[in-house]
């Protein structure tokens, strides 16, 4: 076994300890150890994927994937794996991509050695049984099932397709019933045979990279891998390469025009390049990408923009392989943009002319990498089962030293690399993919696997130019220097002693105008901040047409900063204006050094809104496309928005918002702002690398600006406007059922939110439902998605509306109706009740220190931190030391209360049991919906035909939030 002494670049802020190995089987390994951490993770990554995938097997890479983690020969037992590391706080995913296939688990510590070993076994004797092929072939289907209706995968797809059929680029990746049991069968393949066969050809240890993330110190991190992962075969597998073009000339030089899902229009320019992994030193399409991704003045954004033709472009390379790769702009059109479309292409093609005249700018590409520098080295911390998987999936690109790094620190200035890709920008070498809905009807041709509609034509290189002649003559220009690069990166260091005491948020100021809310920063020791402004203004949610005026308001705010605040993003300091239940907040965070000048501006724009009547019908066309495109959604994120629609009062349905929005000018938004910042009541938070008279002063400024100035907007806010966030308390012993057809006719898919209510948030009553939560996660999700086939999406979770604690039940299927679904979950409760009786002392115990630990566990960065506290603050609970209360509770738990406690709150038939269940009905299901409406329903059960009626006649839970100020004192 080799040990290399070689150096892993990393940032200067991070205290890890990194070793790479490789073991006599030539798996390839970097151990991580973090003595500080309170997860371990780990992530193979095996450089196999659906490329591989044999003729007329489309998704076997897939299908290999969902089959592996069955079982094996050591642990026999399926679902044990996934059992295990639930038990013990962690989750196990997995995924493959076109030349790799990850897997990867995390772990509370105490189960990370025997977890290693379980998943060891997958890639040494995995027991992929006969028994389980239809079931696994059946979840693969499912996932597909849920694709087929999404854009996304949709467009990828059609642009696969257009490309040569002999090349992996034009496969099919996903996999279906059809392709997994259908055809084999028809050609007489036992596709279990073929799976295993493919297993032993590619599943070799040489091909594989693992990433180990353990708590101990290298040495015996080392020690279990090399006792683990030695028995690995090695058949010495080469690596796979994939070379040549997937695009011929038959494939360039075309217009494809295709019909959507979704309203609203896109336009999506490709040209095949050299993959940037050859040069990422140099950085070629990030250098690129930058320039013609840009949104500041003078961008070919900012022109489209202010032409009213664009609300959003991307650029960058895609689909990148090591032998090819594609350089994307992504533009999202307005109507007129739509109408628009060859002077939008003429004028990106002006733009990439401006880049040749200009030649590349070395000022500009040393600001990206200083920004790229300082980014890396004060990069936030990450859970480490996503920082392990970002790592593996790239070991086999990047030599170790660069394993951390990557390509995110360009830093070889070389015009000549990046001129080679720009070069390819060119009229000769592009394609065109172009998506309306206004295309229905005049399309000749079907993308095979999702059946999107589409045609082609041919357009040549002279043509283009002809676009590019006859388009606007507009001042396209480079981007200025960027003034909102930090400079200064010190820590704060206000009173240390002092700010080690503070281990929750301080109420540093109210006044009949705000709170204001303080966190120093005790445990991340970086230069950044966090700051959010909520603006709490009884004017702006008090009916739909006010709803939807404040979210045109907001988008606004957004489309009036952006060719400014652009500049703050790519500098590190990002900032968000957005709509909420009770008004709008402003949220900023990032580097500290210059985030009191965004924010100034900001607050600026907002005290001196006016409404600009071109940008207004822009945004009023694309909120109206929000709104509109909801019913595209999946079913089961319709059935979630129901079942909230049901519970939270004083809350508008999106239909009736769109409406209103249909008749709103620009005079109605010219009248209401005023009226909606008439009144107000601030509610601020501020954490990270600032002083506290730092952000007291910060909020004395805005409170001037607001309330004190020359020409004040706002004043305070009436004792009886304090706003609340009320939830319906549902009767005890009664089941509520909400029967709706899905929004999207065209969706097979059914869903069901199956919701029980519990209690006002409580520690003791916390921790039990958590518990249950925890200990019936796996189990469920092993019954009725892998045992019964119930749907792709099945998921058990805690659900928390403004502190009304419950659990929920989210299935989406094509198989059973949400009735029939219904049941399914009733007869996994009664046969989890036995479970429950059934668990030995020392299982309790050890569920119930599983939690305890995931409660220890530390934020990962500011922002998450801050996320915490600030739920505490926006509901009104202010339980700051929360986790620890909590912890407490759980120590004195005993296994009878839990059983008590299901048996009064979960129980099927417990009498003081409270359901709400959300029915949404695909079109697989109409019939069952007509029947079920028809239906008579069970005693103590009550059908909601109308949920507005229902709401109003339903008591509501009290607010955790004060009278005064939201906050009790």
């Amino acid at each position: 076994m080799a040990g290399a002494k070689e150096e892993i670049l990393k940032a200067r802020t991070d205290n890890r300890e990194y070793r790479r190995i490789v073991l006599p089987n030539f798996l390839e390994v970097l151990l991580i150890s973090d003595p500080d951490t309170d997860k371990c993770a780990a992530s193979m990554d095996v450089s196999v994927g659906s490329f591989s995938d044999p003729d007329g097997l489309e998704g076997l890479a897939h299908f290999l994937e969902h089959m592996l983690f069955y079982a094996s020969e050591k642990y026999p037992l399926e679902g044990s794996y996934l059992k295990y590391i639930s038990e013990h706080g962690g989750t196990g995913k997995a995924f493959t991509a076109a030349e790799h296939t990850s897997y990867r688990f995390d772990i509370n510590p105490d189960g990370f050695e025997e977890a290693l070993d379980r998943f060891a076994q997958f890639f040494i004797k995995p027991l992929m049984s006969a028994d389980a092929t239809a079931r696994k072939i059946k979840a693969v289907n499912s996932a597909n099932l849920k694709n087929l209706l999404s854009d996304d995968w949709r467009m990828n797809q059609l642009q696969k397709h257009l490309s040569a059929a002999n090349h992996p680029y034009h496969k099919f990746s996903t996999g279906s019933w059809h392709t997994l049991a259908v055809r084999p069968k028809a050609k007489g393949l036992d596709t279990r045979h073929e799976l295993i066969k493919f297993y032993e050809e590619y599943y070799s240890a040489n091909l594989m990279h693992l990433v180990i993330y353990g708590k101990e110190k290298l040495d015996k991190i080392q020690g279990l891998v090399e006792d683990k992962f030695k028995e690995i075969r090695n058949i010495d597998r080469s690596c796979l390469r994939f070379t040549g073009e997937p695009c011929t000339s038959e494939h360039l030089e075309i217009l494809v025009r295709t019909v959507p899902i979704k309203e609203g229009h896109k336009l999506r320019l490709a040209w095949p390049i050299t993959p940037e992994i050859h040069h990422y030193k140099e950085g070629p399409c990030r250098y690129l990408g930058h320039l013609i991704g840009h949104e500041g003045e003078g961008s070919l954004y900012y022109i489209l923009k202010t032409l009213g033709w664009a609300t959003g472009l991307l650029a960058g390379e895609s689909d990148s392989t090591l032998d090819f790769s594609f350089f994307e702009v992504y533009i999202d059109l307005t109507d007129a943009g739509h109408d628009h479309m060859q002077d939008i292409v003429g004028l990106l093609f002006k733009y990439v002319s401006l880049l040749q005249q200009s030649g590349v700018c070395k000022w500009i590409f040393d600001e990206l990498s200083a920004i790229c520098e300082t980014k890396f080295h004060y990069q936030d911390k990450i859970e480490p089962i996503n920082y392990v998987v970002s790592i593996s999936s790239n070991m086999q690109k990047y030599p170790p030293k660069d394993w951390l790094v990557r390509s995110s620190l360009p830093s070889n200035f070389s015009p000549d690399i990046i001129q080679i890709v720009l070069n390819k920008l060119s009229p000769n070498n592009v394609r065109i993919f172009w998506e309306s809905k206004k295309f229905e009807g005049d399309t000749n041709m079907f993308e095979p696997w999702y059946g999107t509609a589409y045609c082609m034509e041919k357009i040549t290189g002279s043509r283009i130019q002809e676009w590019i002649a006859s388009s606007p003559n507009v001042n396209l220009h480079l981007p200025a220097r960027n003034v909102f690069i930090p400079t200064d990166l010190s820590l704060k260091n206000e009173n240390e002693n002092e700010n080690e005491k503070v281990k929750c948020p301080v109420l540093l100021r109210k006044s009949p105008y705000a709170t204001l809310w303080y966190k120093p920063d005790t445990m991340f020791f970086t230069p950044k901040a966090y700051v959010k402004i909520d603006f709490n203004c009884p004017h702006a949610s008090g009916s739909p047409e006010a709803e939807v005026l404040t979210s045109i308001f907001t988008h606004l705010l957004m489309d009036y900063l952006n060719d400014y605040a652009y500049y703050a993003e790519v500098a590190g300091l990002y900032y968000g204006i957005y709509h909420t239940e009770s008004g709008f907040q402003v949220t900023l965070v990032g580097y500290n050094h210059k985030l009191r000048i965004l924010l100034e501006t900001v607050v600026e724009k907002i005290a001196s809104f006016k409404v600009k009547a071109d940008r207004f019908s822009v945004i009023k066309e694309t909120v109206t496309k929000e709104y509109q495109n909801y019913k595209f959604e999946q079913s089961y994120e319709q059935a979630i928005y129901y079942c909230s629609l049901v519970l939270q009062d004083q809350t508008w349905p999106l239909m009736e918002q769109l409406e209103v929005l249909t008749h709103l000018e620009v005079e109605d938004l010219a009248n209401f702002v005023p009226l909606m910042l008439s009144r107000a009541f601030l509610v601020c938070y501020t954490a990270g690398n600032l002083e506290s008279t730092e952000a007291e002063s910060m909020i004395l400024q805005v409170e001037y600006v607001f309330f004190k100035g020359s020409n004040p907007i706002c004043q305070p806010l009436f004792p009886s406007q304090h706003l609340t966030n009320r939830v319906v308390k549902l009767e005890k012993g009664k089941n509520f059922i909400y029967p709706v057809e899905g929004l999207n006719r065209s969706d097979k898919n059914s869903s069901l939110v199956h919701y029980i209510q519990v209690h006002r948030d409580d520690f003791m009553l916390n921790v039990k439902l958590q518990l249950f939560v925890l200990i019936a996660k796996e189990p469920a999700f092993h019954q009725l998605r892998i045992v019964e086939q119930l749907g792709y999406i099945t998921r058990l979770l805690q659900r928390n509306d403004c502190g009304i604690r419950g659990l929920q039940f989210i299935i989406q299927s094509t198989v059973k109706g949400p009735g029939r679904i219904d049941l399914r979950v009733e007869e996994f409760l009664k046969t989890f009740e036995s479970k429950l009786y059934e668990m030995t002392n020392n299982e309790f115990k050890s569920n119930v220190n599983t939690l305890i630990d995931m409660k220890l566990e530390k934020h990962q960065n500011l922002r998450e931190e801050a996320e915490f506290y600030w739920r505490e603050i926006s509901d009104g609970t202010l339980k700051f030391a929360r986790k620890e209360a909590e912890i407490a509770a759980l120590r004195q738990l005993t296994q009878q209360e839990l059983i008590e406690f299901f048996n009064e709150h979960i129980k099927v038939g417990a009498p003081h049991k409270r359901t709400l269940s959300v029915r949404v009905y695909g079109n697989r299901h109409s019939f069952e919906y007509a029947s079920d409406k028809r239906s008579l329903v069970q005693p103590c059960t009550v059908k909601i035909d109308d949920i507005f009626a229902f709401r109003r006649s339903q008591p509501l839970y009290g607010s955790f939030k004060g009278s005064s100020g939201h906050v009790k004192l």
